[in-house]
């Protein structure tokens, strides 16, 4: 709860069963109040903005009645900043990197279900990178892309007519070949629920040739 702000002294301790069991089971420290707008279950993940604030918690595993406030509460908002900070090169994505993520992420859920509305998206450790590459012809001391790939851990909220609102946990992987030749790009998404993220990097190295043509055009 190191991201809460100022602490107040609420009026009467809360006598919700819930609650009171939850602080009996985390003496010492605190339980987070979440907000039922953002999330319907308060047991899977729960994005930051979505916790109001939380009770502090004494020793015995009791309300104090001191809260913590969080000042980052309000609706959820798109976290891309595993995906851009590392110093990794990222061209072959484009001039927005986390913009062409999200679409792929948008576009894999919506060949499942055509009217899925993606609400937010984070990128939840640094994504596994793959690049492959040749020496030009002409300077060996240009190096010419002609592979890349990643695996990106996420959460997101996706909202349908059907299903309502859902929380997404999983990796979204991307690899796209040929990319030194202009016109025979070739890409392809992988989008695995419920996986870790060493189980997709480890399927990364060969997913990255997957998408090979069959006539064994694409450049190694």
């Amino acid at each position: 709860m190191g991201f809460f702000g100022s602490r107040s002294r609420r009026k009467g301790i809360p006598n919700e069963p819930a609650l009171l069991a939850a602080a009996a089971e985390h003496p010492g420290g605190s339980v987070a109040e979440i907000d039922p707008t953002y999330i319907d279950d308060p047991n899977g993940y729960v994005p930051p903005e979505a916790i109001r604030g939380a009770w502090l918690v004494d020793s015995s595993g009791k309300l104090t009645g001191e809260y913590q406030e969080n000042p980052r509460h309000g609706v959820p908002q798109d976290d891309f900043s595993k995906l851009t900070h590392p110093d990794h090169w990222l061209g072959w994505l484009g001039d927005d990197p986390a913009t062409a993520v999200r679409k792929g992420i948008e576009e894999s859920l919506r060949a499942q279900v055509a009217d899925a509305v993606v609400e937010w998206v984070k990128i939840l450790e640094t994504p596994r990178f793959l690049t492959g590459g040749r020496r030009h012809s002409e300077d060996e001391q240009v190096m010419l892309v002609t592979r890349a790939a990643l695996a990106a851990p996420f959460a997101l909220s996706v909202h349908t007519t059907q299903h309502g609102r859902s929380i997404l946990l999983g990796v979204f992987s991307w690899a796209a070949v040929n990319l030194s030749p202009p016109g025979v790009r070739k890409d392809r998404h992988w989008f695995d629920l419920g996986v870790e993220l060493d189980w997709a990097g480890e399927r990364l190295q060969r997913r990255i040739y997957e998408i090979d043509g069959a006539d064994g055009t694409a450049e190694r």
